[in-house]
């Protein structure tokens, strides 16, 4: 089937939004697309006087402007989602995703479970999860913007089914089509059309004073673009410019999204433990950890012999590949003696896949892997129920070994127990592991990262920014990242490097008034992650 994502600019005149939309779905239908994404807020700019005027403005079900969508979409046969704020009859206004099908047909509505800054004060949440929905293509769920920010939303669209998901945005970062927008496709095997804004994104008439509290530029607070069409092995497929009107589109095979498995046989969703992720269901508490260290020095360690120069260039915390020989863990006692560092590696003993915390006084922490995986079998026959942290000088430490790093949930319940650092010994099967997968999550969560891989893999270490929450002062200029890590990359061969983490940083998860990271998750909804 052919999809189209499609991007354009929204003003304050409804009408001229209207003709807008109507005029991009003709282009796309001109290209042939049998489906058709527009952008987030497409009946009118996301900025209001107060929630009066954001009902006022808002469509309701029947009305001329989704009346007229609905009749475009059966005039040239062809699916199409539109994100709109909606009036519902129950008092609400909320920021609704629509599905039109071919014969004009409503098949499906889902309201924003997250809400990004000053939509907190105008719109109200959804309070229940959006519909797959199955199509003569394939199966469907739609989701918008902040919602694909954090895993919850996707994920669970996913786990119930959908093979392809719909994203509309209305987003001015630019690490929406670098990171957020791809990683979901790839951490799900799913396909996703995510269609962005170009053009103003707040009034001409108030952009000065906005730029000015937001701490953003007048001239990045304009529509990302980049609209773009990813595969589930996270591939971008087609991605529109980063300024102006575009169409977007590409021939997709929904089926490829049913293929779960990793490259050694692994079911990615079979081998899910929804229980071990309860915490993520549970309503949202302090979890009080220690004070952390603006700054702790790390190091990745490929082979024990590393270990003295990463001593030597200050390393306090020194992060070792998987699968150790468990002889080394002796050898890393040693050589950590009269030193306050720790090591983390993994060994396999009694059954289990092993994550170990080493200092100079012996082994101080385990973690077992979680998840089951092919590539061990005949090795292990053991998993953890849990994840644990451990409390050090500078922070707390949480470990996720192995192929238990693929899995967003892991880093979801580091996050809630109050991590400052995770270290990750492993062996990335996939490109996408190392390239969005890690980089997200540490962006997701605001956690740091260490990642050790065998020596002729890459490796990497992800830091936080402390240019991170709008509305606040920046250090540096804004370059339209809001919550990319700071990526330290490490050849395939550099048996030792090191790098500046910021454990301090990670317990500001505020990325704008009124939305949390963490603690704004929509954890009343997670039921099909957590059973």
């Amino acid at each position: 089937m052919r999809v189209a994502a499609v991007q354009f600019a929204v003003g304050q005149d409804v009408s001229a939004n209207l003709a807008s939309c109507l005029r991009m779905i003709d282009q796309a239908a001109a290209e042939r697309a049998d489906l058709v994404v527009l952008p987030e807020f497409c009946n009118h700019l996301s900025w209001y006087d107060d929630r009066d005027h954001a009902r006022r403005m808002a469509c309701r079900l029947g009305d001329p402007f989704l009346t007229a969508i609905a009749a475009r979409a059966a005039q040239h046969g062809c699916f199409v989602k539109i994100n709109v704020t909606l009036a519902q009859d129950d008092g609400r206004t909320t920021g609704t995703n629509l599905l039109f099908g071919p014969d004009g047909a409503l098949l499906g509505q889902s309201d924003k479970q997250t809400l990004m800054g000053s939509e907190n004060d105008h719109l109200h949440r959804g309070s229940e999860n959006g519909p797959v929905m199955a199509t003569g293509f394939g199966t469907v769920g739609m989701y918008a913007c902040m919602e694909g920010v954090a895993p919850e939303v996707a994920r669970g669209l996913a786990l119930r089914g959908a093979e392809v998901l719909l994203n509309s945005l209305n987003s001015f970062a630019t690490d929406e089509a670098s990171l957020h927008i791809p990683v979901r496709a790839a951490e799900n095997r799913v396909w996703v059309v995510a269609a962005n804004k170009v053009g103003p994104l707040l009034p001409a008439d108030k952009l000065d004073v906005i730029s000015a509290g937001l701490k953003v530029p007048p001239e990045w607070l304009h529509g990302a673009g980049e609209s773009q069409i990813v595969a589930p092995d996270g591939t971008v497929v087609a991605k529109g410019p980063r300024t102006g009107e575009a169409v977007v589109v590409a021939d997709i095979d929904p089926a490829l999204a049913r293929d779960k498995r990793r490259p050694d046989g692994t079911d990615r969703f079979t081998a899910r433990r929804g229980s071990v992720y309860a915490p993520i269901g549970r309503p949202p508490q302090d979890p009080r950890p220690p004070q952390a260290a603006e700054s702790l020095h790390a190091a990745v360690v490929r082979g024990h012999g590393g270990v003295p120069e990463a001593l030597s260039a200050g390393a306090r915390l020194l992060v070792l590949p998987e699968l150790q020989d468990p002889s080394v863990v002796a050898a890393l006692q040693e050589l950590l003696r009269d030193t306050a560092a720790v090591a983390v590696t993994s060994v396999v003993e009694d059954g289990a896949h092993t994550g170990v915390v080493v200092s100079a006084a012996g082994v101080i922490g385990r973690q077992l892997q979680l998840h089951p995986v092919a590539r061990l079998d005949g090795r292990v026959d053991r998993h953890g129920d849990g994840l644990e942290t451990f409390d050090l000088p500078w922070g707390r430490l949480a470990v996720v070994v192995g192929d238990d790093a693929i899995y967003p949930e892991v880093f979801r319940l580091a996050a809630i127990a109050g991590a400052d650092v995770v270290a990750v010994p492993f062996s990335p099967a996939e490109d996408w592991e190392l390239a969005l997968g890690l980089p997200e999550r540490a962006a997701e969560n605001r956690l740091n990262i260490v990642a050790a891989t065998p020596l002729g893999t890459p490796a990497a270490f992800y830091a936080l920014s402390p240019d991170f929450t709008l509305w606040t002062a920046w250090e540096g200029p804004f370059t339209g990242r809001i919550s990319h890590p700071l990526v330290t990359e490490v050849p395939a061969g550099t048996a030792v490097a090191t790098a500046v983490l910021a454990p301090a940083q990670s317990r500001n998860k505020l990325v704008s008034r009124g939305t949390d990271l963490l603690d704004g998750r929509p954890w009343q909804l997670v039921d099909a992650l957590t059973r």
